[in-house]
């Protein structure tokens, strides 16, 4: 059981709206990963929170917070909307740097389906010296491909074996990608990844990439090395 820092929900003002969010930090925190939620999901969703008690427990903070406004969300056009969603994470990233409980905090990003695309576009536009570094479930990087070239940030792929068109989306865009990056196959798992122990894994994987890549004392080249 970590002990918090802060545990609290938050309202987030970007853009002429408010968002909210689930703020938690733990003593001595390593750094903070924000969460980027999928179409039709939120800050609310299992999934998402349970690899988020899991990067608690490990001593990360986290940040789950809504995308849209409950009106926004009504809309289906605006869940699909990368742009802006990419936007509000921007701004949401800016407000974590101006708030005094987390603004001495190395940031990551976990994304889940389209959260994931809106993940990896804003870690694009604010590169490695903001973002050190991104983790996507099962997420749909060939929203943001007109991007994926120009990342620079370390990024892992989480992929269910069964999940067969998204796998291959999320092997594609590997290949566009210049950066540190893999791709993690989580055996027997669909989309959702509700199969036993399937979750765990992701959390597991996901815990893994940033302790290797978000940790305040972490300094790693930005591209692999080439043969």
């Amino acid at each position: 059981m970590a002990n918090y820092k802060f545990n609290d929900t938050v309202r987030i003002d970007v853009q002429g709206v408010s968002l909210i969010g689930d703020l938690a930090i733990p003593e001595g925190a390593k750094g903070l990963v924000i969460f980027a939620h999928g179409s039709g999901s939120s800050r609310l969703s299992k999934r998402n929170r349970f690899v988020a008690e899991h990067l608690q427990r490990s001593g990360f903070g986290t940040l789950l917070f809504d995308l849209l406004t409950e009106e926004e969300d009504r809309d289906t056009r605006s869940r699909f909307d990368i742009p802006k969603l990419t936007r509000r994470l921007i701004d949401t990233t800016y407000w974590i740097e101006r708030d005094p409980r987390t603004q001495d905090m190395n940031i990551g990003f976990f994304g889940a389906s389209t959260g994931a695309a809106a993940a990896i576009g804003a870690a694009a536009a604010e590169g490695p010296d903001i973002v050190k570094a991104v983790v996507s479930r099962g997420g749909r990087p060939d929203l943001a491909d007109a991007v994926l070239p120009d990342l620079q940030v370390p990024t892992l792929l989480i992929v269910g074996g069964r999940d067969e068109s998204v796998l291959e989306m999320n092997i594609q865009a590997q290949n566009q990608m210049q950066c540190i990056k893999d791709v993690e196959i989580v055996p027997d798992a669909t989309h959702l990844f509700e199969e036993p122990g399937a979750l765990e894994m992701v959390a597991q994987l996901a815990t893994d990439w940033f302790r290797k890549y978000l940790a305040p004392d972490k300094q790693q080249p930005l591209h692999q090395n080439r043969p």
